[in-house]
C-alpha cells in the first residue's frame, strides 16, 4: 500500500477513489479502490482531511476504533476550534 499517512488533503480528494464507507464523529473512512485498501482520516475543516492510516478490509473494525479515540485531539493539535457539524458527505 502506497504510505499516504500524515497528508493533509481536500474532502473531494480522500474520496476521490470511492465514497465514503462509515463516518464517526470528524473521522472519515473512504475506500480506494486503486490500493484494495481503506483510507482513515480526521476532517479539520469543510474541505479537508488529515489522513492518518490506511487499512486492508480484514483490519478496519480495529483501526477504527483506534482512531475514534484520537480525533479531538488530533484535531485540537490542528488548531481545529468550531464543531464542524455534520460531517456526511454531500
Amino acid at each position: 500500500m502506497q504510505d499516504k499517512k500524515g497528508k493533509i488533503v481536500s474532502k473531494e480528494e480522500f474520496l476521490r477513489y470511492g465514497s465514503a464507507k462509515e463516518q464517526y464523529e470528524g473521522l472519515l473512512i473512504g475506500s480506494d479502490a486503486q490500493q484494495n485498501a481503506y483510507n482513515i482520516g480526521v476532517q479539520l475543516s469543510e474541505n479537508e482531511v488529515l489522513i492518518v492510516d490506511q487499512s486492508d478490509e480484514s483490519r478496519i473494525r480495529e483501526r477504527i476504533q483506534l482512531w475514534a479515540s484520537q480525533v479531538e485531539e488530533i484535531q485540537r493539535q490542528h488548531g481545529v476550534q468550531d464543531d464542524l457539524g455534520n460531517y456526511s458527505q454531500e
